[in-house]
């Protein structure tokens, strides 16, 4: 059983960073895979990044470039750094876990969910 619990969403003016958080409770944080999804208003949930249990990364299309995904696992935790932020990246942000050996974007894949974080951002 892995719960996690996410941090650092907010209300920032489009341009500016956020830096989200993700710590984890359970063992073998470092055999899961870990995943930021988002939602906003009347969409579906949407991949933004994951990274793996062997720290391989992949982003979607809109992330690239901005966002970058990183793990601690001395501290059970996972970030996402959000640089150059637009006002459409507005929606409650996800983190989500995945057990070895399975790497995936698939959001059904993932076993464990946070209960989200807003960011907002203005323009």
């Amino acid at each position: 059983q892995v719960q996690l619990v996410e941090s650092g969403g907010g209300l920032v003016q489009a341009g500016g960073s956020l830096r989200l958080s993700c710590a984890a409770s359970g063992r073998a944080f470092s055999n899961y895979g870990l995943g930021w999804f988002r939602q906003a208003p009347g969409k579906e949930r949407e991949f933004v990044a994951r990274i793996s249990w062997n720290s391989s990364t992949r982003y979607a299309d809109s992330a690239k470039g901005r966002f970058t995904i990183s793990r601690d696992n001395a501290k059970n935790t996972v970030y996402l750094q959000m640089n150059s932020l637009k006002p459409e990246d507005t929606a409650v942000y996800y983190c989500a876990a995945v057990q070895y050996p399975v790497i995936t974007t698939s959001a059904n894949e993932y076993t464990y969910w946070g209960q989200g974080t807003q960011v907002t951002v203005s323009s």
